[in-house]
């Protein structure tokens, strides 16, 4: 899944066994998809607002809950490594995204995309549910190999 927009920011989610390893991808050229960990590729959707947003939508909680909760947009590298950093997901939107159903995807992508920081960088309904659907399967595949979601941000 490619939802690249224009030519800004790189946002590759990916998972990995844990943050050690997560952290690894920055020695990998190139980030996570160069390492052959299971990766979607998109650009401008950040792993700190826009995702606690989509948390907070798929929760039924705040935003201020929803960034505030352990692991929601923490960075894991060093700042004065990056960028690129890596940045931590939380649990409770992994919870949420392997536990949605299409149709909960396709609801939850509606209001995502209404967003402020969706709608500036032009993310209308349609790429915001194809993004949902690629971060499910994303979470349901790191689900079944026991690992967690990460983001690999280029500034």
């Amino acid at each position: 899944m490619d939802a690249r927009i224009g030519s800004m920011t790189l946002c590759d989610y990916f998972s990995a066994a844990d943050d050690q390893a997560a952290v690894a991808v920055l020695q990998s050229p190139g980030g996570p998809s160069r390492a052959e960990l299971d990766v979607v590729l998109v650009k401008n959707i950040d792993p700190v607002v826009a995702i606690a947003q989509l948390e907070a939508i798929m929760t039924g909680c705040s935003y201020e809950e929803a960034s505030e909760r352990p692991r929601s947009g923490q960075l894991l590298s060093s700042p004065e490594d990056g960028p690129p950093f890596v940045v931590s997901l939380s649990d409770t939107l992994f919870d949420a995204l392997v536990t949605a159903t299409e149709d909960g995807l396709l609801r939850f992508a509606e209001p995502w995309s209404k967003t402020d920081e969706l709608r500036q960088i032009r993310i209308g309904v349609e790429v915001a549910a194809d993004v949902l659907k690629a971060l499910a399967g994303l979470a349901q595949r790191a689900r079944a190999s026991g690992q967690r979601l990460y983001c690999w941000w280029a500034l």
